[in-house]
């Protein structure tokens, strides 16, 4: 059968980024809410963003025998309807269990589609490969800003529960069109192979991806508390949130236009880095104080890593199967290293009244991450070792 074409794909596959986040990005905007009707201590509120972060790892090591068993296609349907499934309880019940439940639940869907999504792309479109996937990150990202902006307006409309499981609608649009516009290549499951790469750049993708993507979900997780407590509202917290989240969307798309211009990825990954650790020190100097300069620097560098991580990891498989093997691996291990930093920051906020230790901890992650950065030479030069 005809693969569906380039152009309409790479739209489809930024509708599917769209729902990657919201189950996530909605909960920071609500943080009182969710204390207040749902009981929950910081700790608690953190495993919200915790829980599905780690599944996310645990679908993503499943990858290759998804792919191998199901087929990329097929294994991103069934990730899109788990989600409508997830999102859709919520608003059944906003009991903590319900919510840690419907959290390890959307988090398995989320990791099953970001595992399986690159090794479709690498297979169908290589030609453009690196364009459409950053188009799905930068759809990633979308997703968490509406959700966010739309989080605390939907709950004084709708109460709790309706606002929570409005994400679903995103879901069954992004399910429908996959059902119907997406089709099935003739031979799709692709065979097994191992990856050539040495454990030890293995490892390194594995933290670089890991701590970046912390900085990303601990901003999500944590911002808005941070601006509530400096007494914003509510409703103000989400639309910083979602403004931070819209500088990464445009610092995704500049990834995307520009990232053909530097065959050396150090380049860009060292001055997005050092834009992240001037953001989280603005927060750790002036917590809450300095509102559009964190935004710009925080949105812009977790904006560019988060695509910038996926391609540098991408850049080093050689086939498909690589692909997907190597990515599986890569954004397992990450993920779960990322889940660590919302839970990390909970502990610290029902121990203290600031978040300030969880963000040093994060920017000295960044620190690491300049070095490790460092190592990235060109692909060509680490395969010919």
């Amino acid at each position: 059968m005809k693969r569906t074409s380039p152009l309409l794909f790479a739209v489809i596959a930024f509708i599917v980024g769209l729902n990657l986040r919201p189950i996530l990005a909605s909960v920071g905007p609500l943080f009182s809410v969710l204390q207040r009707e749902a009981g929950l201590t910081a700790t608690q509120f953190s495993l919200l963003t915790t829980l599905p972060v780690a599944m996310m790892g645990l679908a993503a090591l499943c990858g290759p025998w998804l792919l191998a068993r199901v087929g990329a296609v097929r294994g991103i349907m069934f990730g899109l309807f788990i989600l409508l499934v997830a999102c859709l309880l919520r608003g059944f019940s906003a009991s903590p269990q319900s919510l840690m439940g419907t959290a390890l639940l959307g988090g398995a869907s989320i990791g099953t589609i970001q595992a399986l999504m690159p090794a479709l792309i690498k297979k169908e479109y290589t030609q453009t490969a690196s364009t459409v996937m950053s188009l799905f990150s930068t759809g990633i990202m979308a997703g968490a800003a509406v959700a966010a902006a739309s989080a605390e307006p939907l709950f004084s409309w709708l109460t709790l529960k309706p606002a929570l499981a409005m994400a679903g609608g995103l879901a069954l649009l992004a399910l429908i069109l996959w059902l119907t516009l997406v089709k099935h290549p003739q031979g799709e499951k692709t065979a097994r192979e191992d990856v050539t790469l040495p454990s030890s750049r293995t490892a390194l993708l594995l933290i670089f991806f890991g701590v970046g993507t912390g900085a990303y979900t601990l901003v999500l997780a944590w911002l808005p508390p941070l601006y509530i407590q400096a007494g914003w509202s509510a409703r103000s917290s989400g639309y910083m949130l979602a403004w931070l989240t819209l500088t990464e969307v445009v610092a995704g798309f500049a990834v995307s236009a520009l990232i053909g211009k530097f065959p050396d990825r150090r380049v860009p990954l060292i001055a997005v880095l050092l834009l992240l650790l001037a953001g989280l020190l603005c927060l750790v100097f002036s917590p809450g104080t300095t509102p559009v300069l964190s935004t710009l620097l925080l949105g812009t560098g977790i904006g560019a890593l988060f695509p910038l991580s996926l391609i540098v990891t991408f850049d080093h498989a050689r086939t498909p199967a690589q692909a997907g093997k190597l990515l599986s691996k890569v954004q397992g291990g990450g993920y779960m290293l990322a889940a660590l930093m919302p839970l990390i920051a909970g502990i610290v906020r029902d121990s203290s009244v600031s978040l300030t230790s969880a963000w040093l901890i994060m920017s000295a992650g960044v620190v690491l991450l300049i070095v490790i950065a460092l190592n990235f030479k060109p692909v060509v030069d680490v395969q010919a070792r």
